[in-house]
């Protein structure tokens, strides 16, 4: 296995009036455990973590970073830092709308691609020509992943981890009153729901949002004190964000684009997590042949770092390799009687 720090030069793409760079780590199988479908996985933390968040082994009671884990089994995996986010051109925030940050990604992205295609991402390295690529994105991440896809159609197949189309909502403790985030609608700094968001207005007003909005975050088996939750040195975390988290939490933000979504998705989240009505959100993709939706045990939003994370991974893993199989048209239905093992019944229903 072997990983790559890299500065992709996006100026262009970016178009925001100076120099402009995405930082990436790119993970690398060993080139014997590439299989006939490569997966390149491009994968975008939520609001106030870096790329780090996939690829260190973040504490908690659970073991492993994500990136080395796909690469572990073929995957090529790509960790981005948002523009305006971690080791990347952090310009002014204003420039850092919906419509620069996933333009921006979705250049950076095919750069990476174009590079694996010829065998110049680093010397010695077969080159991957077709591989089945995959976006995946944690809380914001997931939004922006949307967006970029709706628009440009980078991916064979999306991953919207831990966030809501519909709406996107931190569960309280039980007993505690409910957790309105501000709404805004896309392109304003306009707030529609003053009267119903959460109380900010006095020390003790935020300190009591912080701890309930951390109450969801991890679930009951992860020491808060361990992982450094709000400690803005930790390294998997962003001090800075892009300008488009604020319309992320308004209900139906990016619905439009969800809606137009003609590839694979998978709705993932944990079982205390920020997605306020996972069911509804499997009809945001209107137009998706394929919607899956996984709820993983003992895991808040912060899924990497729950005691279960490999096992939203391994439904990461299993989903992708549906869509290589869409991707490619390997759609075969087969009559049980046909198969010579098979007693000709249908069997169970699993």
């Amino acid at each position: 296995m072997l990983t790559l720090d890299l500065e992709i030069d996006i100026t262009d793409a970016a178009d925001i009036g100076e120099p402009a760079h995405l930082a990436v780590t790119i993970t690398l199988p060993d080139p014997g455990g590439l299989g006939p479908r490569p997966v390149v996985c491009f994968a975008k933390p939520g609001a106030m973590a870096s790329r780090a968040y996939y690829t260190l082994d973040l504490p908690g009671p659970g073991v492993g970073a994500q990136a080395a884990w796909h690469a572990e089994r073929g995957w090529v995996f790509v960790s981005v830092d948002h523009l305006g986010t971690g080791d990347s051109t952090i310009p002014d925030r204003s420039l850092t709308d919906f419509a620069t940050v996933t333009r921006s990604a979705d250049a950076a992205e095919r750069k990476i691609l174009g590079r694996l295609a010829t065998g110049t991402v680093v010397d010695g390295y077969p080159a991957i020509e077709d591989p089945v690529a995959i976006g995946i994105g944690q809380s914001m991440g997931g939004c922006l992943t949307v967006v970029q896809q709706a628009h440009h159609r980078t991916y064979d197949g999306i991953a919207v981890l831990g966030y809501g189309v519909v709406r996107t909502q931190p569960p309280t403790p039980p007993g505690a009153a409910p957790l309105v985030q501000p709404w805004r609608p896309r392109g304003t700094d306009t707030v529609l729901n003053a009267g119903l968001a959460m109380d900010a207005s006095s020390p003790d007003a935020r300190r009591a949002a912080f701890e309930h909005v951390a109450w969801s975050m991890f679930h009951d088996d992860v020491d808060r004190d361990e992982v450094h939750f709000g400690d803005p040195t930790s390294p998997w975390t962003s001090p800075t964000t892009p300008g488009a988290l604020q319309w992320v939490t308004t209900p139906g933000a990016v619905a439009p684009e969800a809606a137009s979504i003609l590839c694979p998705v998978l709705v993932a989240m944990g079982d205390r997590d920020v997605v306020a009505d996972p069911v509804s959100e499997v009809r945001s993709y209107l137009s998706s042949p394929s919607v899956d939706l996984f709820t993983c045990p003992t895991m808040g939003h912060m899924h990497n770092f729950a005691s279960t994370r490999r096992l939203l991974w391994q439904r990461i893993g299993t989903w992708a390799a549906w869509v290589a199989v869409q991707r490619d048209g390997d759609l075969q239905e087969t009559d049980p009687a046909d198969d010579p093992t098979s007693d000709g019944s249908s069997g169970p229903i699993a």
